[in-house]
């Protein structure tokens, strides 16, 4: 089974920038739409962004929209998440994952080949 890798979490401080990557070794993105998804402690895990891999207008959370850019490379075969103005309740472990549907899901059920996630942590 595939499961894809996040990079690039962190601690950073409010207002500061990063970027998660998303990866699948040996694995090439086929599938539909490739999503990214947080989870804080004590809460549901939340939809954070998603896009389609032959590109169109992406879909973003309410809580990071205009903050997060989410984008693919369909040559490195990466998936990415810019994170810009970052704020302390954007801390969880984020993740991404596929979904083989050609429709946009906020559903973290609708979705497959999840990777391990990483940890981003914003300071206020």
């Amino acid at each position: 089974q595939v499961q894809l890798q996040e990079s690039g979490g962190g601690l950073v401080q409010a207002g500061d920038s990063l970027r998660l990557s998303c990866i699948g070794p040996g694995h090439t993105f086929s599938n539909l739409v490739m999503g990214w998804f947080r989870q804080a402690p004590g809460k549901e895990r939340e939809f954070v962004a998603a896009i389609w891999w032959s590109g169109g207008t992406p879909d973003y959370g309410d809580s990071v929209k205009g903050r997060f850019t989410i984008s693919r490379d369909n040559a490195e075969n990466t998936g990415y998440l810019q994170m810009n103005s970052l704020k302390p309740e954007d801390t969880g472990v984020y993740y991404c994952a596929e979904r083989n549907h050609p429709t946009f899901s906020r559903l973290a059920q609708d979705y497959v080949n999840w990777g391990q996630g990483i940890q981003v942590t914003v300071s206020s």
